[in-house]
């Protein structure tokens, strides 16, 4: 059983999808610090720490939410690493680890709430 969020695969993953984000978004424009990097940073430290506050509350139905949260900023973050990508902010080869951790996070989080929430 485990003890802690710390302990969950998908935010270990989740973390090291922030730390990529702000790698990548470290080479953008000064012009883009309150725009897409700021949008970008937000949304993948989002991701973790909605799976983080999900676990702590420590009552399913929440904990589903939270997750689908999560899931929701993911979405939010592809979108942005692709109009980063259409305005040649960043080139697709920079972008691929974070692209790969990604969906990576995005497919172990519908597999948590499928697991979570069997009724469904």
């Amino acid at each position: 059983m485990l003890t802690s969020y710390k302990e969950l695969t998908v935010w270990q993953k989740s973390i090291e999808l922030v730390v990529e984000v702000y790698r990548i978004t470290d080479s953008f424009p000064k012009s883009e610090l309150y725009g897409l990097v700021s949008q970008m940073r937000r949304a993948a430290v989002s991701i973790s720490s909605n799976i983080a506050e999900g676990y702590s509350r420590g009552h399913r139905p929440e904990y589903i939410q939270f997750i689908r949260v999560a899931f929701g900023s993911g979405a939010e973050l592809e979108t942005q690493m692709i109009i980063a990508k259409k305005l040649e902010l960043v080139f697709e080869d920079k972008l691929k680890k974070a692209e790969l951790l990604l969906d990576e996070v995005m497919r172990m989080l519908n597999k948590l709430v499928a697991t979570l929430n069997p009724s469904r």
